[in-house]
């Protein structure tokens, strides 16, 4: 039997805020849980919206709640030949090709790429993959059968974007085959993509990971906690509230003799009482 390899992989966009460590600490369980291996990747993919800095906070914030990474930290930064790499052998072989499509043409076509430039021969623009196996739904460890809208399912997607930098689906595909990644966890704010990523294995001819999906932790007003929207950071100073917060918010019952006791042990006991069933059924939470 495969061991299972799980991941964590925030974007340096800022510090760890509570819906990171949401998706930090459910990766980190199911990981645990099956005696497997927790990785740690930066995707610094997007510099315009980094923060700079925030990758270190983000490896402090994880060691202030000891969750310990396995292996070495991986920056999809010092990774661009591996997705160049690809993207040259799909252009040259007619896999893929360039789009000089604008936003605004797009959404004239109701927001969906129709193929507009798919037998141009463009020279420079972005560079989309041709759509050959598309994929209408996926099944979520925790949600069951996912259906993916039809116009999303057979659009040719972007891999790298007019300004040179590397499409997140790309990008994460390319990592968790490199990384023997075997199963996704995340926020449910990701469900959408998952098709086109399944996609990737497909044309790849990789053996696909199974996917699980978290509920998102929301704000008063209804908006994901994200940094985008401001998410404050969580505490490193004295973290274990947090924590507990945390762990309820995925469905634990803990009892108060776990909450009396230290980072280290309240961690081991999550391992070892981590149960999908608990986790909310809903997918966005204001805790």
């Amino acid at each position: 039997m495969t061991r299972y390899v799980g991941r964590f992989a925030p974007s340096p966009s800022g510090p760890l805020h509570f819906g990171s460590l949401i998706a930090a600490l459910g990766s980190y369980f199911q990981a645990k849980a099956h005696n497997g291996t927790w990785l740690v990747r930066i995707e610094d993919l997007d510099p315009p919206r980094e923060m700079p800095g925030a990758a270190q906070l983000i490896l402090d914030a994880l060691k202030a709640y000891q969750l310990h990474w396995d292996g070495e930290v991986v920056y999809q930064s010092e990774r661009h030949d591996l997705y160049q790499a690809q993207i040259n052998t799909w252009l040259e072989n007619g896999e893929a090709y360039y789009c000089q499509c604008t936003r605004k043409q797009i959404k004239e076509h109701g927001g969906f790429y129709p193929g507009t430039c798919r037998d141009k021969n463009l020279k420079d623009g972005a560079i989309r993959l041709k759509m050959t196996k598309p994929v209408a739904h996926f099944f979520d460890q925790k949600r069951g059968t996912i259906k993916i809208p039809e116009q999303l399912v057979n659009e040719d997607f972007i891999i790298k974007r007019r300004d040179g930098l590397f499409a997140y689906n790309l990008a994460v595909v390319l990592d968790d085959i490199d990384q023997g990644v075997t199963e996704v966890v995340r926020g449910a704010d990701l469900i959408e993509p998952t098709g086109r990523q399944i996609s990737l294995y497909q044309i790849l001819g990789q053996p696909e990971v199974s996917y699980l999906h978290l509920p998102l932790a929301m704000d008063n007003n209804g908006n994901k906690l994200s940094k985008q929207n401001h998410a404050t950071a969580i505490d490193i100073e004295t973290p274990k509230p947090t924590l507990l917060r945390a762990m309820t918010f995925l469905g634990f019952e803990i009892p108060e003799a776990i909450k009396a006791a230290n980072i280290e042990e309240i961690l081991h006991w999550g391992c070892e009482n981590w149960r999908l069933e608990q986790l909310p059924t809903e997918i966005e939470i204001t805790p």
